[in-house]
């Protein structure tokens, strides 16, 4: 596994998680990285992604509740959740902008984030 994920968790509207993700060093120090996100029965979809240089940028449904953050020294890429809703209920994956094939590249496993109204 080059992508462990972690952070996951049972919250209540309104709480706070953050999950973090070690990548291979291979992975991580030459590519952009994201925070992906899978409904059941629905295909995974970015929410957060961070350059190697630090650009951050979100889907607007978590824009200005979510941070996603790197850390080049330990290879890990982090995602601040806050003002969580219900409607973030869903398996998040960590995952790496592969600029051979143009796709999001996932290996590894996801976090369950569940969050009760």
């Amino acid at each position: 596994v080059q992508l462990q994920a972690s952070g996951g968790g049972l919250v209540q509207a309104g709480g706070s998680l953050k999950l973090s993700c070690s990548a291979s060093g291979s992975i991580f120090n030459s590519n952009t990285m994201a925070w992906s996100r899978q409904y059941p029965g629905k295909s995974r979809e970015p929410v957060a992604s961070i350059t190697t240089g630090g650009l951050a940028s979100y889907v607007d449904s978590v824009e200005g509740r979510f941070t996603i953050s790197r850390d080049n020294a330990k290879n890990s890429v982090y995602l601040q959740m806050n003002s969580l809703e219900p409607e973030d209920t869903a398996e998040y994956y960590c995952a790496f902008y592969d600029t051979n094939t143009r796709e999001w590249t996932y290996w590894g496993q996801g976090t369950l984030v569940t969050v009760s109204s």
